[in-house]
């Protein structure tokens, strides 16, 4: 195989033999296009947007299936075990076959499991049909970050993962809103026909426009005992375990206020579900601005420093919903959780980007197990969300603060610590620190 260098696109296109595909390879220089960046957020915003769009259906599947509340939380708690067993295997499995087949075999699985939970006709079937869905959709997630990472490095990592989180925003921002108008016309079955459509819309787009992205040569051997010692060595490496904790908590605090959400803005403040789908909308302007902004500030004063003050600033909108959690009105919450997004906003992609930069020969099993740690906070928020004998808001103030204070605690290590310790594996450059 022979590698020819694309100056001007500030590529590496490494020109295969017969038989094999050409293959794109990281660039500190490849600038985010359309069409990767419409890819990637589409990847990363597939289980998100599976379940924010029928979070306002949930009275009327309820009603036609006739399943209690409780037993709707099924749908959201498969899904997430789901999800975050299910990356364990599609990160090695990646890094070892390559991206192409299982963002395929991905999309596809999700397109299925989409259209069993549109046509079941009970709970354990929708409860199946979800499992299906978040088998595919955890693929996706997981190799939108290792494609991030096969193109990028460095800071082109973070602008990357930043744009990919402000575009990708704007499916779960906007899926509730859309989920009610749906619902409203054409009945709750519509909208999981809907989300297969899409799944099948963006395998299409993948396979004419972006292909395959990791070279045979950097494809890693695949037995049980190496996958095992490999995950081991990953969780055991601060460099990858602090950073990506940090980033787990912080998303797990956002999926308890995903399912959270209904309780507080319906049930306590009395929205309908279109009010609700459109306060989640304006959540899509908070997240906009926060990626806009964290590779501009990351590129001045560093990515470590810029995402501790991510941190500090979710941690504040804790306190503060947990200051008016006693007696909520819809503007202190808005405020709290404007906080809480805007911090989550800056941590979020410059906190992946520092766990991942070291591990780029590693870059599926990384991104799988930092997706595994994702979706089991978000199993474990979501859970003592509902759980906890408060009222929503109580509750979701409690979960938010505690999961802030902690994140802020593992990812202080990560501020203090050099800048050469950002070095690994991957042959890029430490970052930015600024000044």
């Amino acid at each position: 195989m022979t590698v020819s260098p694309a100056k001007a696109r500030g590529v590496i296109l490494a020109i295969p033999g017969p038989g094999q595909e050409a293959v794109i390879t990281a660039s500190s220089e490849r600038r985010v296009t359309g069409g990767i960046l419409f890819l990637l957020a589409g990847l990363a915003a597939l289980g998100a947007l599976a379940t924010n769009i029928i979070i306002p259906a949930f009275p009327r599947i309820g009603a036609e299936l006739e399943i209690s509340s409780p037993e709707l939380g099924l749908l959201l708690s498969s899904f997430f075990v789901a999800f975050a067993l299910g990356q364990l295997a599609v990160g090695p499995l990646s890094d070892r076959f390559g991206r192409k087949p299982l963002v395929l075999g991905g999309l596809a699985v999700f397109a299925a499991g989409s259209v069993v939970c549109a046509l079941a006709s009970t709970l354990p079937l929708l409860v199946l049909g979800r499992v299906i869905q978040a088998l595919g959709a955890c693929a996706a997630s997981v190799l939108s970050r290792a494609i991030a990472r096969d193109l990028f490095d460095g800071e082109a990592l973070g602008r990357a993962l930043a744009l990919t989180m402000i575009a990708g925003a704007a499916a779960p921002g906007f899926s509730p809103l859309l989920g009610s108008i749906l619902a409203g016309l054409f009945g709750w079955r519509m909208i999981f026909f809907i989300v297969s459509a899409f799944g099948v819309a963006l395998a299409l787009h993948y396979l004419g426009r972006i292909g395959e992205t990791l070279p045979v040569g950097r494809r890693t051997p695949l037995a049980s005992s190496a996958v095992a010692s490999a995950y081991a060595r990953l969780a055991a490496d601060p460099r990858f375990l602090l950073p990506a904790l940090a980033v787990s908590l912080i998303i797990g605090g956002l999926y308890s206020f995903f399912a959270a959400a209904p309780g507080v803005l319906m049930n306590e403040l009395g929205l309908t579900a279109i009010q609700l789908g459109l306060s989640f909308a304006t959540t899509v302007l908070i997240v906009f601005v926060a990626g806009f902004l964290a590779p501009r500030l990351a590129h001045r004063w560093g990515q470590r420093t810029i995402g501790i003050i991510g941190l500090f600033i979710a941690l504040a909108g804790g306190v503060a919903m947990f200051a008016f959690a006693a007696a909520p009105a819809f503007t202190t919450f808005t405020m709290a959780i404007a906080l809480y997004l805007f911090g989550m906003g800056l941590i979020n992609p410059l906190g992946t980007a520092i766990a991942l930069h070291p591990f780029g020969r590693q870059a599926g099993l990384a991104s799988a197990l930092l997706g595994f740690l994702q979706m089991g906070c978000a199993a474990i928020g979501a859970s003592f969300a509902s759980a906890l004998p408060f009222p929503p808001s109580v509750s979701l103030a409690v979960v938010l603060t505690t999961g802030s204070a902690l994140a802020l605690l593992v990812f202080l290590p990560v501020a203090l610590r050099r800048p050469q310790a950002e070095l690994g594996n991957s042959g890029g450059v430490p970052e930015s620190t600024g000044g």
